[in-house]
């Protein structure tokens, strides 16, 4: 049977949001809700952080922390540096950002199935798009999948070009998909694509997953129709509060 593992990495320095993962969302800091969420699917799960307010916080609540250094260049390098403290036997490692507190079960649930694929090596989700103008957003990266369910590119531009139809109409005659920066990976390839040089694609995208296709790696893509809320900003906390407030009361 597979074993998983969840990694949270959770940084305090942020330009647009500092000590945004101790944020107060509903009584409860952000990081304390990503921990609960992720925790209601997966027996074990560490938050990964480089400041001791964060890993005070999460141990206060009775969650695992795991301190890493300061100097990451990506998220994923914190991963496997917590990894490798933590000496963790899991087969897979699950990353979800410390920002997404409406991480919802299912979608934690779809992204480990993807490894029921033998041929799945890292596995991510998208959600079909629901307007054209959110197709046009080069913030929303866009996945072409093949008919397996993997990932032949991910772009900030619109892919495909539908030829021979009006632009507003082109989601009537294609299902966009949205790409959703949630992450898991089998923990050998975790290791290997940690230490891969950035790519000529990554580069021109600015986006850290084309390192891993150009170098001949399959990701797997989950779909999902809920909408994560990621934190940001102060407007974006906002927001998620008058989510929370919506939640609560659908719940009653």
């Amino acid at each position: 049977m597979t074993k998983y593992i969840a990694i949270i990495p959770a940084r305090y320095a942020s330009t647009r949001f500092p000590g945004k993962p101790l944020a107060i969302l509903g009584g409860k800091p952000v990081i304390q809700r990503v921990y609960e969420q992720v925790t209601s699917v997966l027996d074990t799960a560490y938050v990964a952080t480089d400041d001791a307010r964060i890993y005070e916080a999460v141990t206060a609540f009775g969650g695992k922390a795991v301190m890493t250094r300061t100097d990451h260049k990506s998220g994923t390098d914190r991963i496997e540096e917590a990894i490798e403290k933590i000496g963790s036997d899991a087969d897979v490692v699950v990353n979800i950002q410390g920002d997404e507190p409406f991480i919802h079960p299912s979608q934690i649930q779809t992204l480990c199935h993807c490894f029921d694929d033998s041929e799945t090596q890292i596995a991510t989700l998208g959600k079909p798009f629901d307007s054209m103008a959110a197709v046009e957003n080069p913030n929303s990266p866009k996945i072409a999948v093949s008919n397996k369910g993997f990932a032949l590119y991910f772009s900030r531009s619109v892919i495909p070009f539908v030829r021979g139809a009006e632009r507003t109409e082109w989601l009537t005659h294609y299902p966009y998909l949205k790409h959703l920066g949630i992450y898991a990976y089998r923990r050998e390839v975790l290791r290997a694509i940690t230490r891969l040089p950035q790519s000529s694609l990554e580069i021109a995208e600015s986006l850290e997953q084309l390192r891993w296709l150009q170098n001949g790696y399959t990701i797997k893509v989950g779909t999902t129709d809920i909408e994560t809320v990621g934190i940001d900003t102060p407007d974006d906390l906002k927001r998620a509060e008058d989510f929370l407030k919506q939640q609560e009361h659908l719940e009653r």
